[in-house]
Parts: structure tokens; sequence; C-alpha cells
């Protein structure tokens, strides 16, 4: 599969001491991680752990009250989230940001829209540069929906489509973007065994030219396990534990904040 990404030199997002502070409440408290080219890293713990509100210091949703995000070795903390974007990292949400009246390829297509925009004149007198833009940009758009595996559903309407296909659509309007960086936010909220070890298959090959490094948070522990890397765990806003999936399922803290108190296979 050829990709779609810019063949920038690879980077590694750094995490350091970051933290925030909601009032009295301490959200997130000096968290330190990176996420480096080539891997998938998860970032799980029980709801309310601060997963979310980490994701949201990272790509410029909050301030941080403390802490330093670093991306191919330049300060980007506290960037503006379209700034953020621009840099290559780029997150979905868990509230769906799909336009339902619209097909598939459509919303793809309007992903697109930072590649695509005009100047209002080159709408009236539409050149040479205009034509092979919106040609790149359809060619994305169609390249992106079959990697995603909704070939067959293009020219569908979003809003007949299944949570497990919105899912996908989801993702793929974040690919829309070019990230360098994806940043998933429970992707698999809502899709069965089956749609979220399809959709496990689909996120490892991303890392075939589609992007550079995924950092997924994730409640589907056979998903989180299957496809990550490495994996940070949270537990009361602070960093827990972090290791490979195998050591992560045998530490003993882990164990009995997060897996319930028996190990897990």
């Amino acid at each position: 599969m050829s990709g779609i990404l810019a063949m920038n030199a690879p980077r590694t997002l750094e995490i350091r001491g970051l933290g925030k502070s909601f009032g009295g409440i301490q959200a997130v408290k000096d968290i330190s991680f990176d996420v480096r080219p080539g891997e998938i890293v998860g970032l799980i713990g029980p709801n309310g752990a601060g997963k979310t509100t980490c994701f949201n210091l990272i790509t410029g949703f909050y301030t941080p009250s403390a802490g330093q995000v670093r991306f191919g070795g330049d300060d980007v903390t506290a960037r503006k989230p379209f700034h953020m974007a621009r840099l290559g990292i780029v997150r979905s949400f868990q509230k769906t940001n799909i336009l339902k009246s619209l097909t598939v390829f459509e919303n793809v297509l309007t992903g697109h829209y930072m590649e695509a925009r005009q100047p209002l004149w080159r709408t009236f007198f539409p050149g040479r540069a205009v034509r092979e833009t919106e040609r790149t940009v359809r060619e994305s758009a169609e390249k992106i929906v079959e990697v995603m595996g909704l070939a067959h559903r293009m020219d569908t309407p979003a809003s007949v489509l299944s949570c497990g296909e919105l899912r996908l659509l989801e993702v793929a309007l974040a690919l829309a973007a070019k990230p360098e960086i994806l940043m998933l936010d429970e992707p698999a909220a809502g899709l069965n065994s089956l749609e979220a070890r399809q959709f496990g298959e689909i996120l490892r090959t991303l890392l075939d030219g589609m992007v550079r490094s995924v950092l997924i948070v994730e409640h589907n522990m056979g998903l989180v396990m299957g496809v990550s890397d490495r994996i940070v765990v949270m537990h009361f806003g602070q960093k827990l534990a972090e290791g490979t999936p195998a050591e992560i399922q045998a530490n003993p803290r882990v164990i009995e904040a997060y897996l319930g108190g028996g190990k897990k296979a």
C-alpha cells in the first residue's frame, strides 16, 4: 500500500511533566511518556483517570498548568488545535463529527479543506493549479475510504451507516488532514467484538504510509492489547505504569487498579 503521508523526517512526540488543575482538582499530574515513529501507544485507565484531559492538553484544547509538549524537539506546548493539526498532530473525538446528510466520500472530501481551500478569485477563474489540487484531493479521499474498508459504501449517505462503519468514517476524516501522529479517543466505543477486531487490523495497516504513529485512548482491552506496541496506564490523573502489553497485563498494580483484580490472559 502506497501512503499519502508527506515525507518529512520522522518526529517523536514527547510529553514531559504534564499537569492540569481545575480549581482545586488535579485532573492530570506529572505525566511523561513518548510516542515514537512507527509505533502505536495505548493510553488506558479507569473512567475519570484523566486520559481525555491528557489528550486535550497535548492537542491544545487545554492549556497545561505544568509541563511541556515537544514534537520533533520543538516546544509546542499550548499551541492552538489548528496549529497542532498543521504540525501533523490530529485527533478524533468521542462524539461523532460526521455530516450525516453527506455520503462517505463527500465526508472525507470535506476533511481535506486545509489542502483544498483556494482564494475567492480562483473560484471564478480556476486554472491548472486548482484543477490539479481538486484531482489530488479526490484521489486522496478515495484512497482513504478504501484503506478504511469503506469502498463499498463510497456513495452511501452517512445517515444509514452502522455504528462500526461510522467509527471507521470518523478515523477516515482524521486521516484526511494527513496527520503524522493520529490520536484516537475511544474509537471502538459501541463496536461489537468482530467490529473491534476488524478495526484493530485496519489500524495496524495505517503505519504503512498513512501515519507515522498512533496514540489511542481505549476501554476495549482486547483491541488496545492487540494493537499497541507500548501502553501507558493512568490512575487518578497520574501515570501508574508503562510497558509492553505483556508487561502491563502482568503488572500487579495495574491488575489491582484497572483490570479487575485477576490476571488477564
